[in-house]
């Protein structure tokens, strides 16, 4: 008679090599809040300053009908795109991100005008009125959108990623994420493939808490994200994204990682979105006085503030880069309204190579 094989029992004695091995894995260094300078803290509020007043006249032209279509606003989550797009090579380093976009291209230098225009669908736009608020680009500037497929700037990344390494330019790509969108099945293709072929790529998942509506608590098994890159041998770091000097000094930690041949690394950004997830949504999960208690201690521009002050920054100082910034902004949305929609011959271009 035949008998059945005798499983084989898992060693404890190899259980624990496996652990002690992955516990002797490099990693990268414990990230230390960067010692900004004056000047570089006034920049970084500056360049927050400029991402929440944008936005926050992106959503008054979405309330008066100039804005169609979808608008996902950056408030609340400024600290990230400055803090790790302030450490990047303008240039020569890569950016790309989902369809809460605004902020990563303010973040990376490009026009007011230029997006605002694009938000409103003006030829003047950066993609000449016909990407709109979720699919912005400016491959002058490295900034490769702008994705409204939930979870596909990962793979897209991955592949700009392939491109520094393949040109041997120097490169970095930072591919932006969010909690919802780490569920994904291609997140995790590119992870394996990222690993495998050493690419140049920092993944970041900005995790605001809620995706499109629901607690990363509810929606994630393991809701501690930075571990997601574990099984693929990609190191992860937890960052508070709402701590501007945080954010930045992991960002170099990461940069040197990467920069150094050693692979991709996984941030995870502690982040929180103020607003809904798009201007739709009233963000019935959650209470007002969670928010507001976000609002209150955890800002990251009135933490920016705090910094400042203790660096002998005063009021008037900062009240005179708010005027300013609010001139840029209002200027931007003259711009946008008093700007053209595009000719209607622009239905045949951009479908293919050739206009046909």
């Amino acid at each position: 008679m035949a008998t059945t094989p005798a499983k084989k029992s898992v060693s404890k004695k190899a259980s624990v090599s496996e652990d002690a091995a992955r516990a002797n894995r490099e990693r990268p260094t414990e990230p230390k809040p960067y010692k900004a300078t004056k000047e570089e803290l006034l920049k970084f509020y500056r360049d927050m300053l400029l991402i929440r007043r944008f936005e926050e006249k992106a959503g008054q032209l979405y309330g008066l009908g100039l804005i169609g279509g979808f608008c996902h606003l950056y408030i609340g989550q400024e600290a990230v795109a400055i803090g790790l797009q302030s450490a990047l090579t303008p240039g020569k380093d890569s950016v790309i991100t989902g369809y809460r976009d605004h902020g990563h291209m303010l973040a990376y230098g490009i026009d007011p005008n230029l997006i605002m225009a694009e938000l409103t669908g003006r030829a003047a736009g950066i993609s000449r009125g016909k990407g709109g608020s979720m699919h912005m680009f400016s491959t002058e500037h490295k900034f490769y959108g702008g994705h409204g497929i939930v979870g596909a700037q990962v793979s897209l990344g991955a592949g700009l990623a392939f491109g520094h390494k393949y040109s041997n330019d120097g490169g970095v790509c930072l591919a932006y994420f969010g909690d919802g969108a780490s569920n994904q099945g291609q997140v995790y293709e590119s992870f394996n493939m990222a690993e495998l072929w050493k690419l140049p790529i920092i993944f970041v998942i900005e995790n605001n808490q809620y995706a499109m509506g629901t607690s990363v608590n509810r929606a994630s098994s393991e809701d501690q994200l930075y571990r997601r890159g574990e099984s693929f041998r990609i190191p992860g770091i937890q960052v508070d994204g709402m701590d501007i000097l945080a954010v930045r000094g992991a960002a170099e930690v990461a940069l040197d990682w990467v920069r150094s041949g050693k692979g991709p690394v996984l941030l995870e950004m502690k982040t929180y979105r103020y607003r809904g997830h798009s201007m739709s949504d009233p963000a019935k999960y959650r209470s007002r006085d969670e928010v507001q208690s976000v609002r209150d201690n955890s800002d990251p521009i009135e933490g920016c503030k705090a910094y400042l002050a203790d660096l002998g920054v005063g009021e008037d100082e900062l009240k005179a880069i708010e005027k300013e910034i609010r001139k840029i902004v209002n200027e931007s949305a003259d711009f946008a309204e008093a700007s053209p929609e595009p000719d209607l011959s622009e239905l045949y271009t951009d479908v293919l190579v050739e206009q046909y």
